[in-house]
């Protein structure tokens, strides 16, 4: 039957713009409120609910003519509640919700915080702006950087509004929690990525812009791996790491040794006039299937018994395709470090945030990618300066490489001497219980990989249990110490902590966390394989080759992690008990059982939702800051809680607390197995650790026996003002020669920095 009042109802918007009552409108708006409850219904369920509104609105609205859009919605909330759809109507009135705070962030009551957001980011220089320095990977003074800042704002207000629950919206910005990331919410992104070189390499790949050929040499293969990790830079909010560097890079190493034998032999021979006395395209075909660039001459047997000369050619051909090898090596992995120091990703503004593990591959050429690796570490960039990316991160194994013994301790040893003077490579220990346990004989792809940051995979309740392929897709963090402040002594309100609301309200934020992740996930899961077209369309996420163009994502991004964070033990024991694990056995013990109970939660829900939910010691530079920040305003200054400007990192020992390097780890070394998302330990150096290197293995070796997972060493490098060397500077700067306190000809400078001289 035709509704004719209904027809002469005009529906004034929020702009003021009037126009004609649309019936189909209110069917649609209630469809997407079903829609958000239930993936199967009955459709007619939604038309008895529409006529319900329909009659409502003709009732109460024929003598009035005009309508708003608010008043629509009203309507349609009544009657789903009058119908008992409560969780329809509860889901439609949060949307509701979100709608409303998003138009305000625009322009209504928070017009003027937003305006005032822009403005800084805009007139203000990233020293001024703290929210131009969030990421320090980005130049966010330059355009793009400003860029991108701008839209980030946007991002995250929009995220909050429209995509989350307000629940963990508000959670995050009284800071109780912190959604990492947030502006990439929309988009969909997840954090990082260890990639399979092997997979992009045997058939070539596209950047999504242009298809790259197979590499046939260490050069091509050098410069492809960065190439890989500046596009998968422009598809993920977090970093992007390569988790066997030296096997990946090691039949780049083979290729060109082939090749650079053959041209030797050919140019000897034909030289000394014995091209024609052998059979060549037999020697080609026998070096063709070289396994390892180191063999016995005896395979060319039949060709140079004939004479001693022969014999002669073959072994010096042999020894100098070695040395130029070992050259071209060099200038690959020279040219992959200034690469990655110097290649922009996400509109320019960003150089990629990148890292590498490597150490364990003993076969010839495994070896020297290592070995050139680090000598081109050592030797540094340009000006001398200390290369920030890769981050490198040389993998630590018995039998390996860890003792004198071992078939590349000479390598392990040169890391400790790199690292001494360049802060570069840090350590994982692949013989840490954690990690050794998920390890198969034999199978790199079974080696942990760390992200530069600390995040890791390898634990997999969705299939295999490697590192290539996977990584995390998003995490969030709980502001422990605010728990500790509010059951803790640390108010004076109480004698001895109230750990039975600690462990309430902990259980309570890890839900609420829990939940936001999986809403999350979800957004991710929505997306298809032509959002990510080097991510999936290459194949670099793990069992990505089996997606169709408009597939869902479900299948493949189970295999990253969930993780949930915490930052500020310390505090957060200081402000329960009045000391932290540092000071004493008995923090130590409360916040090693605060920790597990995390990772317990944490495998509760991996076991629930099969997925993979995991216990991150957060990455939390930033977000130290802000909590502390958020928490002194409500709590004021409480000594050794809130009374620096930031929160300690994760679970470490306080920098502020004497103690000695053993002790630290000791401490710190039992909380890594227990966060499987990823952790580092930091050990602080005073002195110039360059010339010497035992003390500066006996911390690493320190490291490995306190069952440390990561472990990065710090010490002080300096910085000549004046020509620009980053490194350590004793008497005389090893750049441009100037001692402390005098200038220098910049003619000199000049001519270091066009002849090396």
């Amino acid at each position: 039957m035709e509704r004719n009042i209904l027809t002469d109802i005009v529906v004034v918007k929020r702009s003021g713009q009037r126009v004609s009552f649309n019936p189909t409108k209110v069917a649609i708006a209630i469809k997407k409120g079903f829609d958000s409850i239930y993936s199967d219904y009955d459709e007619k369920i939604v038309n008895k609910v529409k006529e319900k509104v329909l009659d409502t609105i003709e009732k109460e609205y024929k003598d009035r003519k005009t309508i708003g859009v608010e008043d629509i919605q009203d309507v349609i909330e009544n009657v789903l509640k009058k119908m008992k759809y409560e969780d329809v109507y509860e889901s439609y009135k949060e949307y509701r919700e979100r709608r409303a705070a998003s138009r305000d962030a625009f322009v209504g009551k928070q017009q003027h915080k937003f305006v005032k957001a822009i403005e800084a980011l805009g007139l203000k220089s990233a020293a001024e702006e703290n929210s131009k320095r969030e990421n320090a990977n980005v130049d966010g003074d330059g355009p793009m950087g400003t860029m991108l800042h701008f839209g980030s704002t946007v991002s995250k207000e929009f995220a909050k509004a429209y995509l989350m629950d307000n629940k963990y919206a508000k959670a995050h910005d009284e800071g109780a929690i912190h959604i990492h990331d947030l502006d990439f919410w929309a988009m969909g992104t997840t954090t990082c990525t260890q990639i399979d070189l092997n997979k992009l390499f045997k058939n070539g790949f596209s950047t999504g812009h242009g298809y790259l050929r197979t590499p046939n040499s260490i050069g091509s293969y050098a410069s492809l791996a960065a190439i890989a990790i500046q596009s998968n830079q422009n598809e993920q909010h977090g970093g992007q790491s390569i988790p066997a560097f030296d096997y990946y890079m090691a039949p780049g190493v083979l290729k060109t040794f082939k090749k650079e034998f053959k041209q030797e032999l050919s140019e000897m021979l034909e030289l000394e006039g014995f091209i024609g006395l052998i059979k060549f395209d037999k020697v080609i075909e026998i070096i063709d299937k070289l396994e390892s660039i180191e063999f016995d001459l005896e395979i060319f047997k039949e060709y140079i018994e004939k004479s001693e000369r022969l014999e002669e050619i073959f072994k010096k051909a042999y020894q100098n395709a070695w040395n130029k090898t070992d050259r071209q090596t060099y200038q690959a992995m020279e040219g992959f470090i200034h690469n990655l120091n110097t290649m922009h990703s996400r509109a320019g503004a960003q150089v990629p945030f990148s890292s590498v593990n490597f150490g364990t591959d003993i076969s010839p050429e495994g070896r020297m990618v290592i070995k050139n690796y680090l000598l081109a570490t050592d030797a540094g960039l340009g000006h001398g300066e200390t290369p920030i990316f890769p981050i490198s991160i040389f993998k630590v194994k018995e039998g390996v490489n860890y003792n004198k013994e071992d078939p590349s301790y000479d390598l392990f040893r040169l890391a400790c001497k790199v690292s001494a003077k360049r802060l570069f490579p840090n350590f994982s220990f692949l013989d840490s219980s954690f990690n050794k346990a998920l390890y198969k004989e034999g199978d790199y792809t079974t080696e942990v990989g760390y992200m530069g940051c600390r995040t890791r995979v390898l634990a997999n309740v969705c299939g295999p249990q490697v590192t290539p392929g996977r990584g995390n897709l998003s995490f969030t963090s709980v502001n422990l110490p605010r728990l500790g402040i509010k059951y803790g002594i640390a108010l004076g309100e109480r004698d001895k902590a109230d750990m039975k609301g600690f462990y309430k309200e902990l259980d309570d934020m890890m839900d609420l966390v829990k939940g936001q992740l999986l809403q999350r996930f979800e957004c991710q899961c929505s997306k298809s394989q032509r959002n990510f077209k080097f991510l999936l369309g290459s194949h670099v996420w793990i069992n990505s080759e089996k997606l169709e163009p408009n597939s869902k994502l479900r299948t493949v991004l189970k295999h990253g992690t969930l993780s949930i964070g915490f930052i500020g033990l310390a505090e957060t024991l200081k402000a329960l008990i009045g000391e932290h694990h540092g000071e004493s056995e008995k923090a130590q013990k409360l916040g090693l059982e605060i920790i597990k109970h995390m990772r317990e939660k944490c495998d509760e829900y991996t076991k629930e939702y099969n997925l993979n939910f995991t216990c991150l010691a957060t990455p939390a530079e930033g977000l130290s800051g802000r909590f502390v920040a958020i928490d002194k305003s409500i709590y004021g200054k409480l000594k050794g809680i809130t009374d620096r400007d930031y929160y300690t990192n994760s679970f470490h020992v306080p920098v502020y607390y004497k103690t000695t390097v053993k002790h630290k780890m000791e401490v710190e070394g039992k909380y890594h197995k227990l966060t499987n998302a990823g952790h580092i330990s930091y050990v602080e150096l005073d002195g110039d650790t360059v010339n010497n290197v035992d003390a500066f293995e006996s911390v690493v070796r320190i490291m490995h026996d306190s069952d440390v997972g990561y472990g990065a060493i710090n010490h002080p490098v300096d910085r000549d003002p004046v020509c620009g060397y980053v490194g350590v500077i004793k008497d005389v700067c090893p750049r441009c020669g100037r001692h402390e306190g005098e200038g220098v000809e910049m003619e000199k400078v000049n001519c270091y920095d066009c002849c090396g001289r």
